[in-house]
């Protein structure tokens, strides 16, 4: 209802501004006319019907324009000051100070304008809060592996240190550098992916070959750990990019070796349900906490801080595994209960409802 009077009200207000314009214009041309008729009084001149319709014409524009003028001049700093809270806004804006909160009175005057230029700045705030967050979180990352580098550098300077000693400095010397390396490679991943604007390079292929030539790569790691491979995969082929879904089968086959127990147990399975394709990658390992599950995918994230320099990662494997997955436009789910296993599910919709059982 309140709406509904306010649009009235608008419509009143431009009815009226219509009918005051054609008002002011009258008075021009009766101004015009009483000004051409005493000077050609005046000078004794009779033009034909022609001419003074043209020179009133002419002269009622040039009062209107001249009117108008003198309006703006008197009106102008008031409606300066009507836009200044806005154009002092857009230039706290565009100076990079995105705490902007335009007063909702001026909601009444403005209507959507002010609410635009409060979500746009919220909006960009939020986004500047992400980017500081994602430099301390690199720098965080970076700076780890470095002090590790530099202080056993520094220690292989003891001419007293045992072979056995420096051997074991040399190695952690070595794993950090490669750490320091990982995260590179997988910062540079991350921003390739959301930097991604065209067709990713689909094609037709075979996922069940493609999941068991990982797991079968991935065999030093299982094998090392004496861990159980239960691999279930029907021949199902899909229309995706077969190098982009290797990151994400890698990742996600590595975070399970990592944390299940030596003697554990991962099941790899792959079929087709109700027009999905589905692949689960179940552990026995260590788990993740409920409050946890919902930040898994953030980038920099570590489910568990006091993890051992051997298990800690760069934070980066699922955020990639993430952003893969959205550009598909499929789906990846976690159930996880401490101490007893993760379950993550991925599902890829297909129009294609050919398949197979094959044996593994």
């Amino acid at each position: 209802m309140k709406k509904r009077r306010q649009e009235h009200s608008h419509v009143l207000l431009k009815l009226a501004g219509v009918v005051g314009l054609c008002g002011v214009f009258a008075l021009c041309g009766l101004g015009a006319y009483g000004i051409t008729t005493l000077f050609y009084g005046y000078m004794d001149y009779d033009p034909n019907d022609l001419v003074k319709t043209l020179v009133n014409s002419v002269l009622s524009c040039i009062l209107f324009i001249g009117v108008g003028m003198i309006i703006s001049f008197f009106t102008m700093p008031r409606h300066r000051g009507r836009f200044q809270p806005l154009i002092d806004a857009l230039r706290r804006i565009a100076m990079g100070d995105f705490r902007v909160n335009l007063d909702i009175k001026l909601a009444h005057e403005w209507g959507e304008l002010v609410e635009g230029i409060n979500h746009v700045a919220e909006q960009l705030n939020e986004m500047e809060k992400l980017r500081q967050e994602f430099i301390s979180n690199v720098s965080h990352e970076i700076q780890s592996p470095l002090t590790s580098i530099s202080g056993f550098a520094r220690a292989l300077h003891n001419e007293r240190l045992s072979p056995e000693e420096r051997n074991r400095y040399l190695g952690i010397i070595e794993s950090e550098s490669k750490r320091l390396s990982k995260i590179s490679d997988n910062l540079l991943k991350l921003t390739a992916l959301e930097g991604i604007h065209h067709d990713l390079e689909r094609k037709r292929y075979r996922l069940d070959t493609q999941l068991r030539a990982i797991i079968l790569a991935c065999e030093p790691q299982w094998m090392e750990k004496d861990i159980e491979m239960d691999i279930d995969l029907e021949k199902v082929e899909i229309v995706a990019d077969e190098d982009m879904l290797s990151q994400v089968w890698t990742n996600l086959l590595g975070n399970s070796i990592k944390f299940t127990e030596a003697g554990g147990k991962i099941s790899v399975k792959l079929e087709r349900i109700d027009g999905e394709v589905r692949v689960k990658i179940i552990d026995s390992g260590i788990g993740i906490s409920k409050e946890n599950q919902e930040r898994i995918f953030e980038r920099f994230f570590k489910a568990d801080p006091s993890r051992n320099r051997a298990n800690s990662g760069s934070g980066l494997g699922l955020a990639i595994v993430k952003k893969i997955i959205d550009l598909h436009h499929a789906t990846i789910a976690v159930q996880s209960v401490v101490g007893k296993g993760t379950t993550f599910t991925i599902a890829f919709v297909q129009t294609d409802k050919k398949a197979a059982p094959s044996s593994v």
